[in-house]
């Protein structure tokens, strides 16, 4: 069997202007993703796959060795959602008979990952039998939330009289952010649901160093600063 994964890629970016090919650590952005989605290359077949309109990012991402999937204009507008996109991907490698078992849907612009993350979250995926999987920074439960009216108090989404200690706290006291870096879905979810998440749903826990996304300018020293952490080579 084999996984299927997606980078998809605009030119277009509202935000930072050609984003995907914004230099990070002597690469360009897309780069990164690319290279730790070749590093799950060998623990089996995955097919890894840029989703793009764009010449130069198609350019790229041949550079840097992934496959490049020509994306229709209709789905690189910046109103277009990611789920058609990424069934366009499946029906172009199922075309040539390709079974699928795994889609993985790789955000670009979180470029910060182990080097074996993207490997695991496969393996998870195969392992337990689940259908979505869904990638997760772990993060205190100290949440607060708003007054609903005035006059009213600040309310604590846990309990202000048995404050543990952050060293103390177990897994399922944490709470986990959904960071849009990797989703890992079967294959029949995306076609039957149009969502990359649903059926039986686990999440995938990423290291905390792990959920740095490019948001800004000011976010790419802090990319560069935990891909050198990671062991990844910058300059």
């Amino acid at each position: 069997m084999t996984a299927l994964a997606v980078i998809p890629a605009r030119g277009g970016s509202k935000g930072i202007p050609r984003k995907n090919l914004l230099p990070v650590g002597g690469k360009p952005l897309i780069a990164w993703t690319i290279a730790q989605a070749l590093e799950a290359r060998g623990d089996g077949d995955v097919i890894v796959a840029v989703s793009t309109e764009d010449a130069e990012i198609a350019a790229v991402a041949r550079e840097h060795g992934a496959s490049v999937i020509e994306r229709p204009a209709e789905l690189a507008t910046d109103t277009a959602p990611t789920e058609p996109t990424v069934l366009h991907a499946m029906d172009v490698v199922e075309a040539d008979g390709t079974e699928l078992d795994a889609v993985v849907l790789l955000q670009a612009t979180s470029p910060v990952r182990r080097p074996d993350t993207i490997r695991r979250s496969i393996a998870q995926f195969r392992s337990t039998g689940v259908e979505s999987l869904v990638g997760v920074v772990p993060e205190s439960p100290f949440f607060w939330r708003l007054p609903t009216a005035p006059g009213q108090n600040a309310q604590a989404a846990y309990d202000v009289t048995a404050r543990p200690r952050r060293q103390e706290l177990t897994a399922q006291q944490m709470h986990y952010f959904e960071n849009g870096s990797l989703y890992v879905t079967a294959p029949h979810i995306y076609r039957t649901r149009h969502n990359r998440i649903g059926g039986r749903t686990d999440l995938f826990v990423l290291d905390e160093v792990e959920g740095v996304d490019i948001d800004t300018l000011t976010d790419v020293a802090a990319a560069e600063s935990m891909l050198t952490r990671l062991g990844w080579r910058t300059s």
